[in-house]
């Protein structure tokens, strides 16, 4: 049947969501990762957020393997992304005259 509210219909798949908002939509853990460690520095890195996959012999490889098994770990990284980004337009929005 029709459904005269436009709503959609019993069983049917859901519509997807606008993800416009979301400045991590469409990245990679690993760009994330890649992008945090050549901003920071894994010295940094590990400060900031203090995993062992930051401190002893840090690698991208180790932080993904790590970092996809453990949820907590990963929200870290995400909002460190996140005020990397926050940083970055702030400094750019300070040297504009």
């Amino acid at each position: 049947m029709n459904d005269p509210t436009g709503d959609q219909q019993e069983g049917a798949p859901p519509a997807p969501t606008a993800q416009t908002g979301n400045p991590l939509h469409g990245l990679t853990l690993e760009a994330i990762v890649t992008a945090l460690s050549s901003h920071y520095g894994w010295d940094e890195l590990g400060q900031r957020i203090h995993i062992r996959c930051f401190v002893l012999d840090p690698s991208v490889a180790s932080s993904l393997k790590f970092l996809r098994k453990t949820p907590w770990a990963r929200e870290k990284v995400e909002s460190l992304y996140l005020f990397m980004l926050r940083e970055q337009r702030r400094a750019g929005h300070a040297q504009r005259p």
